[in-house]
């Protein structure tokens, strides 16, 4: 399996998902399909169904987010050397050359993308146009609704 990029703070966020269901989520189920099993016939036991439905959810993510914390390639963008360059894990401050609105966005790994939060996935279209441009360069995106351009104003590794 490839390398998962993340950021230090993704990482720090998967474990303590992975904490939260090993320590709390897994107990809580396996106490939900023992009460369950205490009322008698499974077969008919819609608690015992769905106690075992959710048992099987927490241990799948589980091993999901074992298997991205141990492919992770984990980045800090404070360590970065790369010269106002747009890499994976800078801040990246645009001006929307159409509307004059300016964005900041993060790029980050796909695990760890939230739009609300100003966090783009590495794989989106607005990401990949920015790698390895520099502040004053224009990128071009193929949005959904055609081309937009975007001015880089600034690279910050924070």
């Amino acid at each position: 399996m490839s390398k998962v990029p993340l950021t230090v703070i993704g990482a720090e966020k998967l474990r303590a998902e992975l904490h939260q269901l090993k320590t709390v989520d897994r107990p809580n189920v396996i106490a939900a399909i023992a009460e369950a099993r205490s009322h008698g016939d499974l077969s008919e036991n819609a608690e015992y169904d769905a106690a075992k439905e959710r048992q099987s959810f927490v241990e799948g993510r589980i091993a999901e987010v074992e298997g991205k914390l141990a492919n992770a390639q984990i980045i800090d963008p404070k360590l970065l050397d790369v010269d106002g360059r747009c890499v994976f894990g800078a801040t990246v401050e645009l001006e929307d050359l159409e509307s004059g609105e300016t964005v900041t966005y993060q790029i980050v790994g796909d695990d760890e993308a939230d739009i609300k939060e100003g966090k783009i996935s590495i794989s989106s279209p607005i990401a990949r146009a920015l790698i390895g441009k520099y502040a004053g360069d224009v990128a071009e995106v193929q949005a959904p609704g055609g081309i937009r351009e975007y001015e880089v104003l600034d690279v910050k590794y924070i």
